[in-house]
């Protein structure tokens, strides 16, 4: 079933068209005039629009002018009864899908908004199979048994609604793991949504997840989501889960075990579908015998656990890491193509990687930026020790 918008400000003409388009088996929705209809178009989603030209508060033309800016996947057909040549091309040219004279024939219609929809329809899995394209180029880097074990791991869970608990030291990769499980999921087209604990005042982090009513407190000047409700059909990431209040840990157990929420200073209940995922470089167990994290939370964040490991004990992904991340600097910073002799990996290798990879990758854009065309032993020597 398609959503269709006719923009008329003649009630007998919507009506006519809303007998004939749901006897088709299409969503119908009215608007009286151009600004009603434009307003109707940002705030929902629609497949296809039949638009009068001539009409009261926005005319079919400014309306098409205005929608230009907007990157919609939605058809424009524009309809008119004192129609010309000009007026038509004029419609086309400012984005409408195809012009359509008054009094209508009914086979064209139909014919013209079974184009339109195809066309829609199109647009729609071209952007989709982009981000799918876009979505690969983000892979995790490795061959180490170690990695590929994690890498494997990503691969059986990815595709279940199983809450995870990814572990590992700062500057492993943490993050990139959860986004591998949410691009990999059912919910790839929903929303990541994620969430630095460590970075939000304790005092904030419960509006920041719940979301707060107007008036809640003193700078809660409008109502706000909150980032459970902004995640809704997706992926919500806790990331640095380990630092999160108690008081905030107690409300996102109640969420886990309800899946509900409700806003600070508000006493609705909002229904959610998120899936949880979790990181944290702390030792959960720990935290918990010195009563800084709850036991139960941890037990309902971790029906899955994911180790991620520390890059010292995966020195022989180095060369990959080292080349991947070359190729990838070089292109940011529009530089030419630099190559790394063996010695120098090896050098990269009896390293102490205690900041991991982000350190590496922070190294290698040092050496790319300070060094020639070719990364030498002696620049490592030079650039990459402390």
């Amino acid at each position: 079933m398609s959503k269709i918008l006719i923009i008329d400000d003649e009630k007998s003409i919507r009506n006519a068209l809303r007998d004939i388009l749901e006897y088709e088996k299409h969503e119908i929705t009215e608007a009286a005039d151009g600004l009603e209809g434009y307003n109707k178009i940002i705030a929902d989603k629609y497949d296809a629009v039949l638009c009068d030209i001539k009409m009261p508060k926005m005319d079919g033309m400014e309306l098409l002018q205005k929608l230009h800016k907007e990157d919609l996947d939605v058809a424009i057909i524009m309809m008119s009864g004192h129609g010309t040549i000009e007026t038509a091309v004029e419609a086309v040219k400012h984005g409408a899908y195809d012009f359509i004279q008054k009094p209508l024939d009914l086979n064209r219609l139909l014919v013209t908004l079974r184009n339109a929809l195809d066309k829609t329809s199109l647009v729609k899995e071209t952007k989709q199979l982009k981000k799918k394209i876009i979505k690969g180029t983000s892979h995790i880097v490795g061959e180490s048994d170690l990695i590929l074990k994690v890498i494997e791991m990503i691969n059986r869970v990815a595709v279940t609604d199983a809450r995870v608990l990814i572990t590992g030291p700062n500057g492993t990769g943490k993050e990139l793991v959860a986004r591998q499980l949410h691009e990999k999921s059912n919910r790839c087209d929903a929303p990541l949504i994620e969430v630095n604990c460590a970075a939000i005042p304790a005092e904030l982090i419960e509006s920041e997840l719940f979301g707060h009513e107007k008036g809640a407190f003193t700078s809660a000047v409008a109502q706000r989501k909150g980032k459970f409700e902004l995640a809704e059909g997706g992926t919500l990431f806790l990331d640095e889960i380990g630092d999160m209040s108690l008081s905030a840990q107690a409300k996102v157990l109640r969420a886990l075990q309800e899946n509900k929420i409700t806003r600070v200073g508000g006493d609705k209940e909002i229904k959610v579908n998120v899936r949880v995922l979790a990181a944290t470089n702390k030792d959960l167990q720990k935290e918990i015998e010195n009563g800084n994290f709850r036991e139960d939370l941890f037990h309902r964040l971790g029906v899955i656990l994911i180790k991620v490991p520390a890059l010292n004990d995966r020195v022989s992904d180095i060369p990959l890491l080292v080349n991947h991340f070359m190729e990838q600097i070089c292109n940011d910073h529009g530089i030419a193509p630099k190559a790394i002799d063996n010695k120098a990996l090896d050098e990269l290798k009896k390293y102490n990687w205690t900041g991991n990879i982000r350190e590496l990758r922070n190294i290698i854009e040092r050496l790319i930026i300070l060094c020639d065309k070719k990364i030498t032993a002696d620049d490592v020597l030079t650039y990459a020790k402390k």
